[in-house]
């Protein structure tokens, strides 16, 4: 009975999971991980090897002394940063929706939906005002410059427009407007 009592209780202790960290994934800040600061100095040894290469004051060693600088820079942008570094050294980003992470992925993808829509709106409203003139096919190929950037400086309100055309009922084609070929 005893030894049942203790395979079972040793049974319960190795069948348990490891504690996960799932709070941030098992990485730590950048600035506390070893392989980061590892990672920085290679860099700034394989630099400055390359640099023994050269005569003092030429260009290339002056080059070589900017990236090293660069790269000191970088790598304390990131150390000085609340980003996270993987059990490899380098920084990982956090893309699970919490405010605490906005600055990783959040604000930089809504930043590029916001420039992406921008591009595709003067797009979209350069082809239609060149559609209504005489040769629009000519003005698809050959651009109005003067008009392109009329049109792109006015383009940053891009969503007000947007709303404002798909409430009206201009910004969606209708069906018969539509080319479906035939099955």
């Amino acid at each position: 009975m005893i030894k049942l009592k203790q395979s079972l209780i040793l049974l319960f202790f190795l069948s348990r999971p490891l504690t996960a960290f799932a709070d941030i994934a098992g990485l730590t800040k950048c600035s506390e991980s070893l392989p980061f600061n590892k990672r920085l100095e290679s860099s700034i040894k394989k630099l400055e090897g390359r640099i023994k290469k050269y005569e003092v004051g030429s260009p290339p060693i002056l080059a070589l002394e900017q990236q090293i600088t660069r790269t000191k820079q970088r790598f304390g942008r990131y150390s000085n940063s609340e980003l996270l570094c993987g059990k490899e050294g380098l920084p990982h980003l956090i893309t699970d929706g919490r405010l605490t992470h906005a600055v990783e992925f959040i604000i930089p993808g809504i930043l590029f939906l916001y420039i992406s829509g921008w591009i595709g709106w003067v797009g979209r409203s350069y082809l239609n005002i060149v559609g209504n003139t005489s040769n629009p096919t000519e003005k698809e190929i050959i651009i109005n410059v003067p008009l392109a950037l009329k049109i792109m400086a006015s383009g940053y309100t891009w969503p007000i427009f947007a709303w404002q055309e798909f409430s009206s009922g201009n910004f969606l084609a209708s069906d018969y407007e539509i080319t479906v070929s035939p099955r």
